[in-house]
This record gives C-alpha cells, sequence and structure tokens, in this order.
C-alpha cells in the first residue's frame, strides 16, 4: 500500500459477456493484462456479495455480507471443472453488452448450477470440497441454511415459522435432514465461486496486481448475518430494528439519509472479543489484497436513527469502542491493508484514528471545484502522500458526464484555472487523470469510464435511487490503442509505474 502506484476501479458485472452480466472467466484475465501492459498496480471492485432484484441488484445490500454472488461463476469455467457438458452451454446473445441483463442471466445461470450440482452428486464431490466446507463453516453453513430457508418460505426470517426463525436446534436439524441437497447445492455454488477466484486472483498476482475489495460498515436486516446473530444488533423482542443507520445531512444530502440498516450492539460485540467483526475481516482478507471500508466512520461513532421515524434528521451519535477494537483486531492480524472511505461528516475523532492508524483517507477530485478555496482538501496540491485519490467513484457520476450536466459555469471555470488550460468534454477526464497521476497520493485510482471519456451514460449508481444502478457495461471495442498508451504513458511519466 505504500508504494506510488495507480490502477482502476471496474466491478465485475461491467465485464463483458456473452451471458447478460460480466464474470470470472476470459474478459476478466483480459482485463488484468490491459492492467498490467499498462503498468497499473491496483484493480479496485465493489462488493462481490450475492445481489438480488428484490434490493436493485446493489451489492451493498445483501443476503450475507460472507457469501459471495453466483450470477460472477463463469459457464465456461464450470465445463474445465468438469461438472458442466459443452452441449448445456449457449450464450444470451441479444441481451444488451452495454447493461447488465440481471434477470435474464439469473434465469440462465441459476439453470446451468442446477445442472452442475446434479452432476456433482452423481459423480461425487472433490475432497477440495470437503475441506472448503470444512474450512469456511463459520460462515458457510449459516449461509447456507439460510437460503435454503429464505427459497422455501420467501419472505423475510422474521416472518418465518417460530422454531426456524428463532433458531430452535431440533427444527433446525429436521431442515438439515429434510432439506439437504438444497443446502449442499448452496454450499456447492459458493465452492464453484471460490475456485474461479482462487485463480483470478492467482493471475493477478503473477502478473503484479493487487485487488482492492469493499467492506460495506452495516448489513441487510434481512440477511444471514443478523438471522444467525441477532444478540449482535439492537432488535425489540419481536425481532424488529429498534435503529436504523444512516447520515445527518451532509455535502451529498440536504436531507441526510436513512439506510435501513440495524445497527450494531457494540456493547454486546465487545463482550465477545468482536468475534463476528474478526471473523468478517477474515473472510474479507481471504478474498482481497486491501480492503476499502465503505462508511469508515461508523467504526469510531455512528448516526443511529429511531425506527419508528423516516427522518434522517432526527438522530444521534453514537460512539463506539474503537481503541479497543483496532486493539483487538490487531491481535489477530499482524497487518490490517485498510483504506478508509471518509467521505461526508468527518468529525476530528475520525481524523484522529485515521491518523493514529494509518489508514489512508479517500479525496475525490470532482468534489475539488465547488469553491474557490485554494486549499480545497480535494485539490491534488493538499493531498498527503497517504490517501487513495481517485478523479470519480461508482457514487458519482463520470468525469465527462459531471461536466457535462452537474459543472456549473464557475465550476468548469475553476476547473479550468486549476489545470492551467482550456477544459472541453472531449479533454476533461483525461486532464483529471494527469492531475491525479502527478499528484503526491500514492495510491490513484480510475474508474474506466473515465479511461474511456464516457459520458452520464456509463455512470453506474445514483444514491437514493434503484432503478437502473449497477448495470453498466463496457466493450472491448470501446478500448482503442491510445486509451492503453496514454495510461501507460502517464503511469510512466509520474512514477506509478
Amino acid at each position: 500500500m505504500n508504494k506510488r502506484g495507480s490502477g482502476i476501479l471496474l466491478h465485475i458485472t461491467s465485464l463483458p459477456s456473452p451471458y447478460g452480466i460480466g464474470d470470472l472467466g476470459l474478459s476478466a484475465y483480459k482485463f488484468v493484462d490491459f492492467l498490467s501492459e499498462t503498468f497499473q498496480t491496483y484493480w479496485q471492485i465493489l462488493p462481490l456479495n450475492p445481489s438480488e432484484a428484490q434490493r436493485g441488484y446493489s451489492p451493498y445490500s445483501t443476503k450475507s455480507s460472507f457469501a459471495c454472488n453466483r450470477l460472477l461463476i463463469n459457464p465456461e469455467m464450470i465445463i474445465e471443472a468438469g461438472y458442466l457438458s459443452k452441449s448445456s452451454l449457449h450464450s444470451l446473445s441479444d441481451s444488451n453488452p452495454f447493461l447488465v441483463s440481471y434477470s435474464r442471466s439469473a434465469d440462465f445461470k441459476d439453470a446451468l448450477l442446477d445442472t452442475a450440482f446434479r452432476n456433482a452428486l452423481k459423480s461425487g464431490f472433490e475432497k477440495d470440497y470437503s475441506r472448503f466446507c470444512k474450512d469456511e463453516s463459520y460462515w458457510l453453513d449459516d449461509h447456507a441454511l439460510f437460503e435454503t430457508l429464505s427459497s422455501l418460505y420467501n419472505q423475510s426470517w422474521d416472518k418465518w415459522p417460530e422454531q426456524v426463525r428463532d433458531r430452535h436446534p431440533e427444527s433446525l436439524s429436521q431442515v438439515l435432514v429434510k432439506y439437504r441437497k438444497m443446502i449442499e447445492k448452496e454450499k456447492f455454488i459458493q465452492y464453484l465461486f471460490y475456485l474461479q477466484w482462487k485463480s483470478l486472483r492467482k493471475y493477478c498476482h503473477q502478473k503484479g496486481i493487487q485487488i482492492i475489495g469493499d467492506l460495506p460498515m452495516f448489513v441487510s436486516y434481512d440477511s444471514a448475518d443478523v438471522w444467525a446473530n441477532r444478540e449482535l444488533f439492537k432488535l425489540d423482542s419481536n425481532c424488529q430494528p429498534l435503529f436504523f443507520a444512516g447520515v445527518p445531512p451532509d455535502r451529498f444530502s440536504p436531507t441526510g439519509q436513512l439506510w435501513h440498516n440495524p445497527v450494531y450492539n457494540w456493547e454486546v460485540l465487545k463482550s465477545t472479543g468482536y468475534k463476528w467483526w474478526i471473523r468478517r475481516f477474515k473472510r474479507t482478507f481471504d478474498l482481497y489484497d486491501i480492503v476499502r471500508i465503505d462508511h469508515f466512520r461508523g467504526l469510531v461513532a455512528y448516526w443511529e436513527i429511531p425506527a419508528n421515524n423516516q427522518d434522517a434528521t432526527i438522530g444521534t451519535w453514537q460512539s463506539v469502542p474503537v481503541n479497543d477494537f483496532f486493539n483487538t483486531l490487531y491481535k489477530h492480524f499482524y497487518y490490517l491493508p485498510v483504506i478508509a472511505e471518509d467521505l461526508g461528516t468527518i468529525t476530528p475523532d475520525v481524523q484522529l484514528t485515521m491518523r493514529i492508524l494509518g489508514f489512508p483517507g479517500t479525496k475525490v477530485l470532482l468534489f475539488a471545484f465547488d469553491n474557490d478555496d485554494p486549499m480545497h482538501p480535494y485539490r491534488p496540491h493538499v493531498f498527503p502522500k497517504n490517501c487513495l485519490a481517485c478523479t470519480s467513484n461508482h457514487d458519482t457520476n463520470t468525469v465527462r458526464g459531471w461536466f457535462e450536466t452537474e459543472a456549473g459555469d464557475e465550476e468548469r471555470k475553476r476547473f479550468a484555472n486549476y489545470a492551467g488550460c482550456p477544459i472541453s468534454a472531449e479533454t476533461a477526464h483525461l486532464k483529471m487523470i494527469q492531475l491525479l497521476m502527478m499528484s503526491p497520493a500514492d495510491m490513484v485510482i480510475f474508474p474506466l469510464q473515465d479511461i474511456l471519456g464516457l459520458g452520464k451514460e456509463a455512470r453506474m449508481n445514483v444514491p437514493g435511487t434503484r432503478d437502473n444502478n449497477w448495470r453498466w457495461r463496457f466493450s472491448w471495442e470501446q478500448v482503442a490503442d491510445n486509451h492503453k498508451s496514454k495510461l501507460a504513458e502517464m503511469t510512466t511519466i509520474y512514477g506509478r509505474k
């Protein structure tokens, strides 16, 4: 992490693929080659956790903060593993190559995964499968059981029959016997992901690429995390959240944000020695080389909103035993390669914690020109070495989209004055990339949309909305030789090679 380097933000779903959604197949390896050929150091992705239709397919709203998304499994690699025949495979040729087709790819891949599992039952599982189930049992058992029960009852866990809702041992034992194959299938799906991810990560390391993953601060209420560990969250006697997480009004939202995630009971977490969090970090570091903690400030103090209202301004800051928490983590992990997402309302206690722990913060160049302050914290000449700086991110517009549709005349003028040259919609992304490349920041990241100079049509997510998010994909035809040569040239010139 202390190396001066650069990289690209691209979620797996955005990769080209004939199956309606990007996956861990050949395009992922081709993208690693692209990173290597342009002398990049980092590949930043969004959470790998399962995403569902009722959650808008957001990777930040999931049934498990430990499990991985079955839709990212590549069909050809299942064939190579011996669980499918070539005749069972066909492409979704009429899908839009620039948009993820979640529902169609889910139907297609679920059918393939079902066939692969039946074939595995007939031929027998590999020894590695048993080892995987044993090593990952600390999360895998609850995840597989939760997925099975969710399929059976088709509603959130608090509405299940009391015996399984409250995890009565005898009732769960009966479920384990009666629905053994359904539970086994969920474990097998996670095993297939494990095999493919392990192979891709190894290839990244061979090419000198480190993967920056994402750890959301809070978890979803309807999840294996809360169902299996409800004592760790502030719930009432009917298993309903007493409070929701969110943020008060800030530069991103004048009315604040209400997220409907249950908040942690840190007193109980502390009494357990933070066992659940330790396991979560272990799982995270098993997947990624470096982890970005989304809403890091929630590990210092979090905004708690009573669940009986829908007004995010009516809340209070609740402190976390942050020193004891991180001291405990360091007893289990020699090194914590963590990046703190510290956008929004950042108070002195959060800044002090980051400084003590040495965690790099986050800078977004798009935010640098909203006023005339020459020492604006998001202007590159002010950056500390120890930070991750990006042109834009998954929650903002692209640079070109911002320049064309969001930035006012004064913002565009400030940008041009800072850059020292005229700026147009066609050149804005290149100038921002250059400004970050030459900045003091050790780590700089560019969404692929900004490398390609794409507009608002390529935006990944609009916070506060549910429709048409997380769908953007690119095509290899969009990646021209000049994109490669320009990126490689700037990486070399500014000492990030």
